[in-house]
C-alpha cells in the first residue's frame, strides 16, 4: 500500500527560475509556508534537514538525498523503518519545454505497513502542505521572473 501526493503545474519562466526557487533553500521561510526551513548541500548520500509545519507545531523533519541531477531533479526519504514498516519518498522535477516555458512536478509517497496509521493522522495536513508548497513555488518563480 503506497499514499501518493502527486501536483504539477506549467508555468511562463524559465527552468532556470524554477530551478532557482527550490534549490534556494535557506530562502524557503520567504515563500513556503509547509516547510518554512530547509538545509541541505544536496549531495545524494547526505541529509536534508527541514522544519515542517504538519498541525499546530512545526516538526523537525531529517531526511536523506537520493538523487540529484543539477537543473533537474532532486529527492530525498526518509530512513525507512526496520521490517517494512515505513519508507517515503519526496521529489522534485524540472523541465524546460521552451526557452520561457517549464514544467514542474512534485511527487511524494508513504509506504509499509505502517502507512495507513500515518496517513490517517496526516494525510490531510499533507495535502495541503505539498499543496501550499506547489502553489508557493509557482507564486516565487512568477515573483522572481517577473520585471
Amino acid at each position: 500500500m503506497t499514499f501518493v501526493i502527486d501536483a504539477s503545474f506549467e508555468i511562463d519562466v524559465p527552468a532556470e527560475v524554477v530551478w532557482q526557487v527550490i534549490t534556494d533553500l535557506p530562502r524557503y521561510g520567504e515563500w513556503n509556508t509547509f516547510c518554512s526551513e530547509c538545509r541541505s548541500t544536496l549531495v545524494p548520500g547526505e541529509p536534508i534537514d527541514m522544519l515542517v509545519h504538519l498541525g499546530s507545531s512545526p516538526r523537525r523533519q531529517r531526511e536523506w538525498i537520493r538523487t540529484h541531477t543539477p537543473g533537474q531533479e532532486f529527492s530525498y526519504a526518509m530512513k525507512p523503518v526496520p521490517l517494512g514498516a515505513l519508507r517515503s519518498l519526496r521529489r522534485h522535477r524540472v523541465t524546460p519545454l521552451g526557452p520561457n516555458r517549464t514544467r514542474y512536478e512534485s511527487h511524494f509517497e508513504i509506504a509499509g505497513w505502517l502507512q495507513p496509521v500515518v496517513t490517517g493522522l496526516l494525510g490531510t495536513t499533507l495535502r495541503r502542505g505539498f499543496a501550499a508548497m506547489t502553489t508557493g513555488i509557482e507564486q516565487q518563480a512568477t515573483r522572481l521572473h517577473t520585471p
